[in-house]
C-alpha cells in the first residue's frame, strides 16, 4: 500500500536537519587532529576549497536525486535507470554498516557527558580511565542502548514531528555552545601559538597527502555517498531552493568544524607546550586527552559538561540522520509501517553494534584485516564502499542521465549559478579525487598497516 511521504515544512526546517546530519563526530573529533597532523592553516585552507567545489557538487546531485524522484537511495537510481539501480543497494549498505558502530561511540560520549556533569570529571582524566570503561561488557552495552533508543525514540515521530523539531532545537544550541568553547579556549595561557597553527596557512606544510586528507574528511563529515542526503531530498518541498540550501548547509558544516578545531587545537596545544603530535586520532583525543586538557584548565568541569552535550548534539543529530535512512530505505522497498520499522532497525542495530562494543573488552583478541570491529566496520564503509558509491554517483550524473537532469531540477526555483562548475567537477574532477582517495585508503592499510 503506497504512503504518504513525509516531508519538511520549510527551508529551516530542511537546513538545519541536513546540517544537523553533516555535523557528527566527523566535524568535533576527526577534524582538529586532521588539520593539526596535515599542517594547521594549509589543511583548514585546502578543506574550505574543497568543500565550496568537490563538496558542494556532490551534495547538489544527490540532494536533486531524492527530490527528483521522491525517492531513498535504492529507488531513486533505479527510477533514473534501472542499470544502476545497484549503486543505491551499494549506498544503501553504507549506513546500515556505520550506525552501529557510530551508535557505540555515541555511548560513549553520553557516559562521559554523565560523568562531567555528576562532577566526576577529575576521574575521567587519570591514565587507564577510558581504556577500563570500554574493556567493560556491561557498562558500555548499557550507554550503546540508551544511545540508540533515543535516536530511535526521535526517529520514531518522523520527519516533522521528530527529526525537524530536535534539529531546530540542537543545531542552534550546538553552534552557540562550539563559538562559546571556542572563544574561552583561545584565552588559555599558551593557547596562542596553537590559534596561529591552525589559522595560518604555511604553504611549506602542503602536499598532496593534505588535499587527500580534506577530500577524505569531507565525505566523512558531509554525509556524503551514505543516501542520507538523497533521502532527505526526497523530503524536501519543489519551492525550495537547492543551490542555496546546500551553500547553507556547507556554511553550518564547516562552521562548527571550524570552531571544533578552534576549541580543541588551541586547548591541546597549551596542555602539551606546543606539542601538535598530541593531537592524536582515534578515541585518544577526544576520551583521554581533552579531560587531561579540562582538570588543568579554570572552571573545566564545567566546560568539560558543556563540551560533551555539545559533542553529545554532534554525535545524535548525525545518527539520527543515519537510523532515517535506513527507515527510509525499508519502507520505500517493502511499503512496511513506519513506526513497526523503527523498532526493527532499533533492535537490528543493537545486534549488529555489539561486537564493535565487545572487541574493545572480552572480544579484543578477534580481529578482521588486523583490525578490531569497529575500526574495520568503519574502514569498509569509509574508507573504501562510500568513495566506491560516490565514483558510481558521479558517473551516473555526468554520462547517463547527464548533469542537465540535475540543472533541471535545480533550476525549479531560480537560475542554476553554478551550473557551469557543477558540470566540470562532477564529470571531470570530482571522479579523479575520489579514485585518488580509494587509492590512497586501500594503500594505506596494505603498507602502512601491513596487511599484506
Amino acid at each position: 500500500m503506497e504512503q504518504k511521504r513525509s516531508s519538511f515544512t520549510g527551508k529551516i526546517g530542511f537546513i538545519l536537519a541536513a546540517a544537523g546530519s553533516a555535523v557528527g563526530l566527523g566535524n568535533i573529533w576527526r577534524f582538529p587532529y586532521l588539520a593539526a597532523q596535515y599542517g594547521g592553516g594549509i589543511f583548514l585552507l585546502t578543506y574550505i576549497i574543497l568543500a565550496v567545489t568537490f563538496g558542494f557538487t556532490l551534495m547538489t546531485a544527490e540532494i536533486a536525486l531524492g527530490r527528483k524522484t521522491g525517492l531513498s537511495a535504492i529507488g531513486a537510481f533505479k527510477a533514473l535507470d534501472k542499470r544502476f539501480g545497484f549503486v543505491g543497494y551499494l549506498a544503501a549498505i553504507v549506513p546500515m554498516i556505520i550506525l552501529p558502530y557510530y551508535s557505540v561511540i555515541g555511548g560513549w560520549v553520553t557516559k562521559y557527558f554523565a560523568v562531567f556533569v555528576s562532577g566526576d570529571g577529575v576521574a575521567a582524566a587519570q591514565d587507564g580511565y577510558f581504556s577500563g570503561f570500554i574493556s567493560k561488557i556491561g557498562e558500555p552495552i548499557f550507554w550503546f542502548f540508551l544511545y540508540i533508543a533515543a535516536t530511535a525514540l526521535i526517529v520514531f515521530f518522523g520527519v516533522e514531528k521528530g527529526i525537524e523539531k530536535v534539529s531546530k532545537l540542537m543545531m542552534p544550541v550546538l553552534v552557540v555552545l562550539s563559538i562559546f568553547i571556542a572563544i574561552y579556549t583561545m584565552f588559555i595561557p599558551g593557547a596562542l601559538d596553537g590559534v596561529i597553527y591552525y589559522i595560518k596557512p604555511e604553504f611549506d606544510n602542503f602536499s598532496i597527502k593534505t588535499v587527500l586528507a580534506a577530500m577524505g574528511q569531507l565525505f566523512y563529515s558531509m554525509s556524503l555517498a551514505m543516501g542520507i542526503m538523497i533521502t532527505y531530498g526526497s523530503y524536501m518541498k519543489k519551492e525550495i531552493s537547492i543551490e542555496t540550501s546546500v551553500h547553507n548547509i556547507e556554511f553550518f558544516d564547516t562552521g562548527v568544524a571550524f570552531f571544533a578545531g578552534l576549541m580543541i587545537v588551541p586547548a591541546v596545544f597549551a596542555f602539551s607546550g606546543g606539542n601538535a603530535e598530541a593531537i592524536n586520532a582515534g578515541p585518544g583525543l577526544m576520551f583521554i586527552t581533552l579531560p587531561k586538557v579540562f582538570e588543568t584548565m579554570y572552571g573545566g568541569q564545567i566546560i568539560g559538561a558543556v563540551f560533551f552535550l555539545l559533542v553529545l548534539f554532534a554525535a545524535l543529530t548525525s545518527s539520527i540522520s543515519l537510523m532515517e535512512t535506513v527507515v527510509s530505505i525499508f519502507c520505500d522497498k517493502f511499503g512496511w509501517n513506519r513506526k513497526l520499522t523503527c523498532l526493527i532497525v532499533f533492535i537490528g542495530c543493537l545486534i549488529i553494534g555489539l561486537p564493535s562494543s565487545l572487541g574493545n573488552g572480552v572480544w579484543s583478541n578477534i580481529t578482521l584485516l588486523g583490525m578490531d570491529f569497529l575500526s574495520f566496520f568503519d574502514f569498509v564503509s569509509n574508507s573504501v564502499i562510500m568513495p566506491i558509491v560516490a565514483l558510481l554517483t558521479c558517473i551516473f550524473v555526468g554520462f547517463v542521465i547527464k548533469p542537465k537532469a540535475i540543472a533541471d531540477e535545480v533550476a525549479l526555483t531560480g537560475k542554476f549559478k553554478s551550473e557551469k562548475l557543477f558540470n566540470v567537477v562532477i564529470k571531470y574532477v570530482a571522479p579523479v579525487c575520489i579514485l585518488l582517495i580509494l587509492i590512497s585508503s586501500i594503500l594505506d592499510v596494505v603498507l602502512v598497516d601491513g596487511f599484506f
